[in-house]
Parts: C-alpha cells; structure tokens; sequence
C-alpha cells in the first residue's frame, strides 16, 4: 500500500470519498480514478469491498490510522483516495449553474438532487465551495461521480462556451416571473441559474435571460439552495 493520505488541501492532486457507499460509488463510476481504498477494522462488508477492489486492481487495506488523517477524527468506516479529474459539460442538454456558491453540504445535497431528477450538468461560477472537498463528495452520496461539474472564472466565460441556442433562467428574489406548476416556461435546452446562500444573484443576472422567483411566505428571507434548486429543477423536469 501506499504513504498514509495527509488532510485534503484545495491545490492538491486527489481527493477522498468518505463512507463506505461513496466509496462504492467511486469504484462502480470512476474505477480509472481510484487510487487507494482503507476500511476500519470493524467494518461489516470489508470483504466485499476488497474483493471489488482486486477485481479492478486497486488497493485495499485496513487502516484506521488511514482514515483517522483523512476523515478528521468523524467515525468513518471506509473511504477511497481518487485522483481529480476536470469535468466537461454536454452542449445538448439543461444545466444548472450555481454563482458563488458557499457551502460544501449544499453543494454535495445539490449534485444528489441533479441526479435524482435527471440532470447530470453542473456549472459552478466563480469562487466559491470546492466540488471535490471531501465534505461535498460525502453530502454528494457518491452523485459527484456522476454529475459531471465543469468550473468557470464568470457566467460570460460559461456563456461563451455553452450559450448559444440555450434559454437562461435565473432564480432571483426580484425575479420578473412566478414560477409554479402551471407557469414553467416551455423550454428543452436552458440553464437554471441559481445564486449564494447569502447574498442570492448580483443584479446584473437580470440581463440574462428571463428571471424567475419560487414564491414563499412573508416568514422567511429566502429559501435555502438546495430547496430552491430542488424545487426549480422538479418543475422544470417535470412540466
């Protein structure tokens, strides 16, 4: 087996998914990218998950000292090293982008929500929570292996690349259009934009395409990301 794993770092080459079903999602989906796989000693489907990894020839040991470093003390009973890979998005199908976003749970809850509802595109744009942290491909339940997710500087950038001939609509509090059931705007190829969990889309994304607002009651700011996201891509998906 390989040196011991250090503690992720944002410029560093690989990656770990944590927790044994992540760990088997990254073997199933992205075999060519796994690295190295540790399991706790107590770990009930060890020998499942060795005998997966010699099938694909990847290393298998028990380490709990492995885990330790690379989990950050949380109990964690498997976890697979992978090296990071860039990802591309299709030209011919929806995406969602998400501005700036913050938080790494969100992010890994969001990739889920795309794969449940269908949607395998994600554009990140800007700084903002990193795709591969380990606490994003954990929340992710292993969705980050099959979400392909390309980063870009600004939304012009992403436009430049995959604009044209796609509708954008972006999810704003002051949007121009209520979006329900029966509103969803007809449309096969767009981009559902959606903006940080604080501060929501700059003003000038209502000069992107047509803004659209999830209506809510008066008892809260606003709703959290991955609700909205959950919720536009439903409709969407769904009309």
């Amino acid at each position: 087996m390989r040196e011991l794993p250090k503690k992720y770092k944002k410029d560093a080459p690989c990656s770990y998914a944590l927790g044994p079903f992540p760990t088997f999602e990254l073997l199933r989906r992205r075999p060519g990218q796994a690295v190295a796989v540790y399991y706790r000693e107590d770990f009930r489907d060890q020998d499942k998950l060795s005998a997966l990894c010699q099938d694909l020839g990847v290393p298998c040991a028990c380490s709990g000292k492995a885990l330790e470093r690379i989990s950050q003390k949380e109990i964690c009973y498997a976890a697979g090293v992978f090296q990071k890979y860039p990802g591309r998005l299709r030209t011919d199908v929806p995406h969602v982008a998400l501005v700036h976003p913050g938080d790494m749970g969100n992010l890994g809850a969001i990739q889920r929500t795309l794969l449940g509802f269908g949607i395998r595109d994600l554009a990140i744009i800007g700084n903002g929570a990193d795709h591969w942290n380990p606490k994003a491909v954990r929340a992710s339940m292993g969705a980050a292996f099959q979400v392909e997710t390309q980063t870009f500087p600004d939304f012009p950038a992403y436009l430049a690349a995959y604009g044209p001939g796609r509708e954008i609509f972006p999810f704003m509090l002051d949007g121009g259009a209520v979006l329900t059931p029966q509103a969803v705007p007809p449309a096969k190829l767009y981009t559902l934009v959606f903006g940080n969990e604080a501060t929501g889309l700059p003003p000038e994304y209502q000069n992107y395409g047509k803004t659209l607002f999830i209506p809510q009651s008066p008892d809260v700011d606003s709703l959290n990301l991955a609700v909205a996201v959950a919720i536009g891509v439903y409709l969407f998906t769904n009309s």
